[in-house]
């Protein structure tokens, strides 16, 4: 069947019986798609077409639910969720409780309208019984109430801490925080601005009850927090709900940064409008100011897109995406402007400890080497040694370099270089980055050449696939990825570097497919056309980088200027294969660069082939 867009994909474990009762579980690994109609599921062999082995109708669903068990679980995904429908029930295994998450949320949305069960089973059925009640029919009636909005992740709320206060709404209301608080007394909970909590007590005028993720409940000022809601716009400092065409154009005028948006209410009810500065060149090639306004479209399936089709469920969501991506918009969302509604003093952000390194703290050695944004210096700081990444004066906007820092820090994955803060408070300024002892990947296998095997090669080839995985997860764009950016720790671990930096780098030179510095060698032909800049194009990169590791750290196109290697790839021209890739390998790169972006796999997916091949 698969019919409709594609709403989220990745690789899951399911559990299949046999027919007969006493027959074994097998746990099988397959690719799983969620559409908007139906949830479809393949398997994929190393250079073969992928083979579809079952497909559900979304409509057929009634009952989309974590498994909660005590019950062993034999393969490598340990974090169980259900999907009833008919009278089957699909037991599927994520690899962690954040995808679980994704996939159980994603799914209830789309299956919310349903003819859903009044109950479910939360254990499995196990050796002919229901683990949780016991029961020895398998379409016996659920022991739990089934609540389609439940949030899948969370645990079972503590008691409260103080027994003199009762729940004034024994439904969870979730809530996100609109500033940052910091307790003032013991029993006080802190808030991290836009993350969610629970609500447990809300019986006081004042002070509510509230737990986090981590299951801490304490009191926290109720002004503070706002209940969350897909089209709530009230807690987002870039909504003014009341402002006019002509003063969103005078604010934004005034703010006078590229980039600067708000969204407010347009003329039509129930429509909303976003108003963005750009000091983008007219078509006369003059500096040309001007604010643009684009009208937030709704679709019949109620989803929301801008100036492309790009569909999102919400509208916080598709402000987010433009945050990150221009998409067809004149320029990126990069500096929400407000009309000044009364704020909670700010006490995060580069001002406190949780971004901002004291310069006292840092000290700096012997340069390890230079880049388009400054120097990196060897330095030392809280007994660690880090990586001092000068930035060099004029390199880049104070405002952009702050803003993509603050992104960069809440990356963490043992496959990034992680950024540990930032020093603004000296000139220049700086980051501080965790020390990787072998330098550059291009580097290590140039100064290498001839000690690799294969398993070491595709071993490198599988590390930067696991970060860049992480990345797309995320919904984040490297933008240059390359064996030039990652890096290669003192274990011999190699981990992607500077994602996200290109985006905020100010040398004409490198942002311009006309220049010499721009990374034609590894960008996919829609980014050196279009600038058009996303996952797929990354994966291009990836089969590049792919070539340059089984190469040995060899120039791809080395004889070739960048107007030939564009003529080339116009002609349908691919880099030949490595004489150290095996035929599967050399496949996957073919795959990555394929001509148009929907043809090329996700890095999920090449992750998994990645594993197949190392495991043969």
């Amino acid at each position: 069947m698969m019919n409709g867009p594609v709403i989220l994909e990745g690789m899951l474990f399911k559990k299949s019986q046999q027919k007969r009762r006493t027959s074994p579980c097998n746990y099988k690994q397959r690719y799983f798609v969620l559409r908007t109609e139906d949830l479809t599921y393949f398997e994929y062999r190393p250079g073969k077409k992928p083979v579809m082995k079952g497909c559900i109708e979304l409509s057929r669903i009634k009952c989309v639910e974590i498994v909660c068990t005590d019950v062993m679980i034999p393969c490598n995904y340990k974090y169980p969720f259900q999907v009833a429908h008919d009278n089957y029930y699909l037991y599927m295994f994520a690899p962690d409780k954040e995808c679980r998450q994704r996939w159980v949320r994603a799914l209830k949305e789309e299956t919310k309208n349903n003819c859903l069960v009044p109950k479910y089973h939360p254990n499995f059925w196990v050796d002919g019984r229901w683990k949780c009640c016991q029961q020895n029919e398998k379409m016996a009636l659920g022991c739990s109430e089934y609540d389609p909005s439940r949030n899948a992740s969370k645990k079972p709320l503590p008691p409260t801490p103080d027994p003199q206060r009762r729940f004034s709404d024994p439904k969870e209301m979730v809530v996100v925080a609109m500033h940052d608080f910091f307790p003032q007394g013991e029993r006080d909970l802190s808030l991290h601005k836009d993350e969610e909590y629970i609500v447990t007590d809300a019986s006081d005028p004042n002070w509510w009850t509230v737990q986090d993720r981590n299951g801490n409940q304490g009191f926290v000022p109720c002004s503070y927090i706002v209940e969350k809601s897909p089209n709530n716009l009230e807690r987002f400092e870039w909504y003014n709900k009341d402002m006019t065409r002509a003063q969103a154009e005078q604010r934004l005028f005034k703010e006078d940064k590229e980039g600067a948006f708000t969204v407010r209410n347009s003329r039509q009810a129930g429509v909303y409008t976003v108003s963005v500065f750009t000091k983008a060149l007219g078509s006369n090639g003059e500096n040309n100011p001007r604010v643009k306004h684009y009208q937030i479209r709704e679709t019949e399936e109620a989803k929301y897109y801008l100036a492309e089709r790009y569909l999102f469920n919400s509208i916080p969501d598709l402000i987010n995406y433009h945050q990150h991506n221009a998409a067809g918009l004149i320029t990126r969302l990069r500096h929400p402007v407000s009309t000044g509604r009364d704020r909670a003093p700010r006490t995060a952000g580069f001002s406190s400890d949780k971004w901002e390194i004291d310069p006292g703290e840092l000290t700096l050695a012997e340069e390890l080497g230079s880049g388009q944004f400054g120097v990196v210096l060897l330095g030392h700081w809280r007994d660690l040694k880090v990586a001092v990444k000068m930035v060099r004066e004029g390199a880049m906007s104070e405002d952009e370099f702050k803003e993509e820092a603050q992104v960069m820090m809440k990356m963490s994955h043992s496959k990034l270089v992680q950024l540990h803060g930032v020093c603004t408070q000296r000139v220049p300024m700086c980051l501080v980055f965790e020390f990787m002892e072998n330098g550059c990947l291009s580097d290590y296998l140039r100064g290498q050449k001839g000690t690799f095997t294969r398993e070491t090669l595709l071993g490198m080839c599988l590390d930067v696939c696991e970060g860049m995985s992480y990345l797309e997860s995320a919904n984040f764009i490297h933008r240059d990825l390359a064996a030039r950016n990652c890096l290669v720790s003192e274990n011999h671990v190699v981990k992607v570097s500077d994602f996200g930096m290109t985006r905020i780098v100010l040398d004409d030179q490198y942002t311009s497919s006309l220049g010499s510095k721009f990374p034609v060698k590894w960008s996919a032909p829609e980014v050196i056309q279009y600038s058009k800049f996303s996952s797929k194009s990354d994966v291009w990169s990836f089969g590049v980088l792919m070539w340059e590791v089984y190469n040995e750290g060899r120039m791809p196109y080395e004889n070739r200027s960048n107007g030939e290697v564009v003529e080339a790839l116009s002609a349908g021209m691919r880099l030949l294969k490595p004489k150290l890739a095996p035929e599967a390998v050399y496949q996957l790169m073919e795959w990555s660069w394929k001509e148009k972006p929907e043809d090329r796999p996700s890095f999920g997916l090449l992750f998994h082939h990645l594993i197949s091949l190392a495991e043969l």
